[in-house]
Formats: structure tokens, sequence, C-alpha cells
């Protein structure tokens, strides 16, 4: 989810967006507006940065290790095909 630094200049961007006479009643606007961003946000099922980022490096240790698996397999299928050639 958002970081509260995030959070906080978000709502602020959206409450100095809000024509003039709002901005009149900008502390119930702002109550308003986080609990509805946060009931939202909520719902998304969102992950951290640092979630993604850890998922990141492990699907890409994933993807090297089948490049060397599917190598691998290759080079023993080849052999194979050398010692016993299909027969015609």
């Amino acid at each position: 989810m958002l970081d509260p630094k995030q959070f906080d200049d978000l709502m602020q961007r959206m409450s100095s967006a809000l024509p003039k006479g709002f901005q009149v009643l900008q502390e119930d606007v702002n109550r308003n507006l986080r609990a509805s961003l946060e009931s939202g946000l909520a719902r998304m099922d969102l992950v951290t940065r640092e979630e993604f980022d850890v998922q990141s490096a492990v699907l890409a240790r994933t993807r090297t290790k089948l490049s060397a698996l599917e190598k691998q397999v290759n080079a023993l299928e080849q052999a194979l095909a050398v010692k016993h050639p299909p027969a015609n």
C-alpha cells in the first residue's frame, strides 16, 4: 500500500483541487476523502513495492534456472540421438 507520506501528499493534492467553497470544509473533506481512499485501496488487494521487488527477483532466478535446464535437456536429447539414431 502507499506509505503515509505518499498518502498525505495525495490527500493534499486532492483537497487543493476542490472548489474554494469546499476548501472551507477542508478538514471534513480530508477526513472523508481519506476514509474513501483507504477503503478503496484496501479492496484492491495491492502489494507493497518491497513485495513486488522480492517476487521479481524470485522470477528472475527461476527464469535463469529454467533456461539452464532447457539447455541441459537439449544437450541430453542430442547425446541420446547420437547414441541411438532413429530407425527408418
